[in-house]
């Protein structure tokens, strides 16, 4: 019996990946554990590795294909000492539900060969010439499968709307019953209804004033959940200054006692002191789904990585239990492998909190977009020297930092947020505190 081979799930919120490379062709003879591909996602390049033993018999996806979903039968293999020659390829389309195995990630298993009209075998083996799906917001969303059967059928994707997961055309639209795509008419919205697609319009910018660069899997990724993000969110900011003073102190302290390779950061003691704040104030450590709100038990913290072409969030988790050293040292490795892109899903996955500094580059304040499920990110500026009035009453200098706090309004309150801003201000202040 076949074996199909699908696009693995390689993160919990991954929808659709690039087939960047494949490491086998057909004929090849592959063992269970056998890397076979190189799959890209909007935050890395991982490998795939061949969960049964066989031949691969053919390749469904090319190599460098884009927007292929999660499910999406991608090769076809003959199970060992099965005779390839009678194997047919069997593609199907991608379940909404995959069975998944402990880690996460769709199970590969046998799938009988359906029987639609054209037959299987006359999909998976005519040569056909497929539509363009074009680029950009002009790309049509179409299943390899569908595009073979309206490329047999002569049928025109641009005209059908489809009915699989985010508007994508699957088989059952060119078999009969498609909907003629009415908003390809006019400005349509997208697959969800609220956003709009982003144009230039030629009237305003001549094409020829610009060059127009492609976006590559992390920024559509990015823009995306970002837009979703400040679109379904209440978001509401809350800002303090801090006096920063006694913590660097700290820091020159712990840094100079330190042994030969340890260097503390004020970010590393900003993640601590985050941690016990959401300790401290356990309400604030929430996400809010529709069955209700989680109260996270951990402070898994994200601290946002500036990598080319995006922005990644790798996790301190259960940071409130971790030494400095030990924040120190993961913080170091995880932001190293973020620009190399080479983290594993649950490095940049599942975190309870964000912290997202600019201060490095002088930006005094600014407010972030929550990062879901989260519900709280905390905006880190620069430490700068201000006037400041001392507990006698004296003008003094002191270095004050601005933070801004952006809660989830339908997780945290206004008066949540400030006691956690308070906590988080009183670690900061009074950094022994944090050894306590």
């Amino acid at each position: 019996m076949p074996i199909n081979i699908t696009m693995p799930a390689l993160s919990p919120t991954m929808e659709e990946g690039t087939l960047a490379k494949w490491l086998v062709k057909p004929g090849d003879t592959v063992e269970a554990g056998d890397i076979i591909a190189e799959i890209e996602t909007d935050k890395a390049t991982m490998e795939v590795e061949a969960v049964d033993e066989g031949v691969i018999v053919s390749i469904l996806v090319e190599a460098g294909t884009e927007g292929v979903a999660v499910n999406t039968v991608i090769a076809v293999m003959a199970e060992e000492g099965e005779d390839v020659s009678a194997v047919a390829a069997a593609p199907t389309e991608p379940h909404p539900n995959p069975p998944q195995n402990g880690e996460g990630t769709p199970l590969e298993a046998p799938i009988a060969a359906p029987s639609p009209s054209p037959s299987v075998g006359q999909v998976a083996s005519t040569p056909v010439k497929l539509q363009v799906l074009g680029a950009g917001d002009d790309r049509i969303k179409a299943s390899p499968l569908a595009r073979r059967i309206a490329a047999l059928k002569g049928i025109d994707l641009a005209r059908l709307k489809g009915s699989g997961p985010h508007g994508r055309i699957i088989k059952k639209d060119v078999e009969g019953g498609a909907v003629p795509a009415m908003a390809r008419s006019g400005a349509p919205a997208s697959p969800d209804g609220l956003i709009l697609p982003q144009i230039l319009d030629d009237r305003v910018y001549d094409p020829a004033s610009y060059e127009l660069v492609p976006l590559d899997g992390m920024r559509k990724i990015v823009a995306k959940r970002l837009t979703q993000s400040f679109m379904q969110i209440p978001h509401f900011p809350l800002s303090v200054d801090i006096a920063l003073d006694r913590l660097l102190a700290a820091r020159k302290g712990i840094n100079e006692a330190a042994p030969e390779g340890v260097k503390i950061s004020v970010n590393d003691l900003l993640i601590k002191a985050s941690a016990l704040a959401l300790m401290a104030e356990p309400d604030c450590n929430a996400s809010f789904s529709d069955n209700g709100i989680a109260y996270h038990k951990g402070a898994h913290i994200s601290v946002a990585v500036a990598i080319e072409g995006g922005l990644i969030t790798p996790v301190i988790r259960d940071a409130q239990d971790k030494g400095l050293a030990q924040i120190a040292a993961e913080m170091k490795d995880l932001a190293a492998r973020a620009r190399e892109r080479k983290l594993k899903p649950q490095e940049y996955t599942g975190g309870t909190f964000s912290i997202s500094n600019l201060g490095m580059f002088g930006i005094k304040n600014f407010a972030s977009i929550i990062n879901p499920p989260e519900g709280m990110i905390l905006s880190v500026g620069a430490g700068t020297k201000q006037p400041v009035v001392g507990p006698e009453g004296l003008l003094g200098v002191g270095t004050l930092m601005g933070v801004t706090l952006t809660c989830d309004h339908r997780v945290v309150g206004g008066a949540e947020g400030a006691r956690w801003l308070n906590a988080f201000k009183g670690f900061v202040e009074a950094p022994e505190s944090m050894l306590l």
